[in-house]
């Protein structure tokens, strides 16, 4: 690890740079000739992105960022700490350690760390960068984790896996057979290592598709982060066979919505036509498919069994948006002129025949504003409008 850039006028150069466009100052004259532009470039880039996503490390002194594309693939803080409720023990190995964001969290929790990285470049920094975070239960392994577990022939408490979604064959890839490393393939041979794994996968993977791979998954953990999914986590243990429980949580702002329940349990929702409040699922529910779970465990009932929407006469805690409904009526010329022509509204689109930007066009409704309108199908297979006010 070449360590020319933690010279202090170089640091505090990066630091004042923060924010600045990287395009202009790469057009620019190097003030520092014995190191390379693109590196110092490369420091500002990625310390920028870590500004929100890891405060931690950007208020560390000495912190040396890799490539750019290593900070936006790290989990962000948040997510991090979460993964520590699903977890405990004495000691796991990480064998993908990337960057060390998820180590970092997992060695306030557990005694003993092992952080794995193929990248021996990639490895050295992370170690440097524990070193300067005063976190010291982590050991750091360069190399083939497959070989590093054989060479350590140890019992973990956890193997945690966060495969590459980049295959040098295939490009960017969603099947877990696809990244590297192979986990369905490698999956006996970690369970002769440890009794529980957990493995963090990209919120593109179709859960079913997950579970066509994966075996023993006992728990499906969906996580979001200001309601944009960040990842699906895996949990397996070995020789489980038993119901798998999906896990739902939405972070904002330090609060977690948590939304649990089991898969393909037959539940019998209600259904109505819209009453007096609209409530619309947070977006780690949408990515679970479990809508009856909602309807039934909050007392709420469906607008359509495929609109996703959900409807009652009070207000209640629920884990999304919740909307007074001022105005309900059938898609149509003359009501849509009446209530909606020429306005400004936030439009959404739920099992409804168009588009929110073909709706905006027809009917010339400009985007934003303190009104929001939902175009969908309610119980009797009607297209319907209902226009709100946005509660929470």
């Amino acid at each position: 690890m070449d360590s020319t850039i933690l010279q202090p006028q170089i640091q505090e150069f990066i630091e004042n740079q923060i924010g600045n466009s990287i395009s202009k100052l790469a057009l620019q004259k190097n003030p520092f000739p014995d190191v390379e532009w693109i590196r110092i470039l490369n420091q500002i880039e990625a310390k920028t992105k870590a500004k929100d996503k890891l405060p931690t490390w950007f208020s560390t002194k000495n912190i040396i960022y890799p490539s750019k594309i290593s900070v936006e693939q790290t989990s962000s803080e948040p997510t991090a700490l979460y993964k520590t409720s699903i977890l405990s023990g004495e000691n796991l190995i990480d064998l993908t350690g990337g960057f060390g964001v998820d180590d970092s969290f997992f060695a306030a929790k557990i005694k003993s760390v092992v952080h794995c990285e193929i990248n021996p470049e990639l490895s050295a920094i992370v170690k440097h960068n524990f070193e300067q975070l005063n976190i010291k239960n982590i050991e750091c392994h360069a190399g083939d984790s497959f070989e590093t577990l054989k060479t350590l022939n140890r019992k973990w408490d956890w193997i945690y896996i966060d495969p590459s979604r980049r295959n040098d064959a295939k490009g960017k890839v969603f099947m877990l057979k696809d990244c590297l490393p192979n986990v369905p393939e490698n999956l006996d041979f970690y369970f002769e290592n440890s009794d529980a794994i957990l493995i963090k996968t990209a919120p593109l993977l179709d859960l079913s598709a997950g579970l066509s791979e994966l075996k023993n998954v006992k728990a499906i953990h969906i996580v979001a982060l200001e309601n944009e999914v960040k990842e699906l986590l895996w949990e397996l243990h070995k020789n489980y066979v038993g119901e798998i429980s999906l896990k739902t949580a939405n972070i904002n702002k330090g609060k977690i919505d948590i939304f649990e329940f089991n898969m393909n349990q037959e539940l019998f929702p209600d259904y109505s036509l819209p009453k007096k409040y609209l409530f619309e699922p947070n977006s780690a529910i949408m990515k679970s498919g479990g809508f009856d779970a909602v309807a039934v465990n909050y007392n709420v009932a469906k607008l359509h069994k495929h609109s996703h929407l959900y409807t009652a006469d009070a207000i209640i805690s629920f884990p999304g948006r919740i909307f007074e409904i001022t105005a309900a009526f059938p898609y149509n010329k003359t009501e849509m002129k009446n209530y909606l022509g020429g306005k400004q509204s936030n439009i959404t689109t739920r099992n409804f025949p168009e588009t929110v930007e073909n709706i905006r066009k027809k009917w010339k409704i400009k985007d934003g504003g303190n009104l929001y309108t939902f175009f969908t199908t309610d119980a009797n297979n009607n297209k319907i409008v209902l226009i709100c006010a946005k509660i929470n």
